[in-house]
């Protein structure tokens, strides 16, 4: 009797508790649907009230930017992650499965989809005739779509192969790719623009995909003193990265939105807000990154810290989303 009700209360608590991870799963796919409501949804609220018009087809092509742009990001925060491991004393041999060709076979169709706008004149194609691919060899902005499409592709084809170190040139090609789109010859000083967005893309998709890759490795080897000379390791350098993004951002803000009416056009243009909406996420994501390096130095147990870095993964997912319906709004300056 006496072992009867014991078995039976445990019983009815194991089935009124929730299962571990549970939370943490229905977080994350709300924070992914709301990653993608973001580009769709986004346009409007922000032009509302401004007087710019709402291109067609905006929701779409910051959808499609926020996925190319995550997409950079996976592979190229592998590669770096993997040579940080490389340096680390003791590390286990095992290491996550790679996303590698899966990502960038998703920046290929998101690469190939911008191309297709690119081919009807920046237009919302209704249909396959209305696309004309051979016109993408007479444009800058073809040309760069065309190399972004078959960089993903190459990218791809690298990390299925048996040397994936090697999508590291293709993935650099993209990046080059993105920063010559985002800064049109009719710019002033366009290739200055050009670099900080090289910088910014860069240090951008290393943090974000460094970040990724390092907790799931962490993941794998569990409770190992590897995981937290790892951490320390990636911290070091992500302090240089936030540093670097943070400079490079605001510089491209500056050129774009003059100092004398920037506090105006942050509240009254499209680009303005949104622009506005990345530096409150990019505050929260620092918050996060202090207090995960707090924790590394300070807690009894360093891997604590991968609490708070889980946090900050999140939240730079909504970022990643943030920055690809930034790119879709129309530029407030005029040159």
């Amino acid at each position: 009797m006496t072992l009867t009700k014991p078995r039976s209360g445990a019983t009815g608590a194991h089935r009124g508790a929730r299962r571990p991870g549970t939370g943490r799963a229905v977080a994350v796919l709300v924070l992914v649907a709301l990653g993608a409501l973001i580009p769709l949804l986004g346009p409007s609220p922000a032009l509302h009230g401004t007087g710019e018009a709402d291109a067609p087809g905006t929701g779409g092509i910051a959808l499609l930017r926020t996925v190319l742009f995550a997409a950079l990001s996976v592979p190229v925060g592998e590669l770096f992650v993997r040579r940080l491991v490389r340096s680390v004393p003791g590390a286990p041999a095992a290491l996550p499965r790679s996303w590698s060709t899966a990502a960038n076979s998703a920046g290929f169709v998101a690469a190939l989809g911008l191309a297709s706008v690119v081919a009807t004149g920046n237009l919302v194609p209704d249909g396959l005739a209305d696309i004309d691919v051979g016109g993408l060899y007479d444009s800058r902005d073809g040309k760069l779509a065309l190399l972004e499409v078959n960089g993903f592709l190459a990218a791809a084809l690298c990390a299925a192969s048996g040397r994936p170190g090697t999508q590291v040139w293709p993935l650099a090609a993209i990046v080059v790719a993105e920063a010559l789109r985002a800064h049109p010859t009719t710019e002033y000083g366009p290739m200055t623009g050009s670099g900080l967005t090289l910088v910014h893309l860069t240090c951008a998709s290393l943090w974000v995909g460094g970040l990724l890759y390092a907790l799931r490795t962490l993941r794998l080897w569990r409770k190992e003193e590897a995981g937290a000379a790892l951490l320390g390791r990636y911290a070091r350098v992500a302090a240089v990265l936030l540093a670097a993004i943070t400079a490079t951002g605001v510089s491209s803000s500056l050129r774009r939105m003059p100092p004398e009416t920037i506090l105006e056009q942050l509240t009254d243009t499209a680009y303005g807000r949104v622009l506005l909406a990345k530096v409150i996420l990019m505050a929260g994501v620092a918050a996060l990154a202090l207090w995960a390096r707090i924790r590394l130095a300070r807690a009894a147990d360093p891997l604590s810290a991968s609490s708070p870095a889980r946090a900050e993964v999140y939240v730079l997912a909504l970022v990643v989303a943030v920055s690809g319906l930034l790119t879709a709004l129309p530029v407030p300056i005029r040159w």
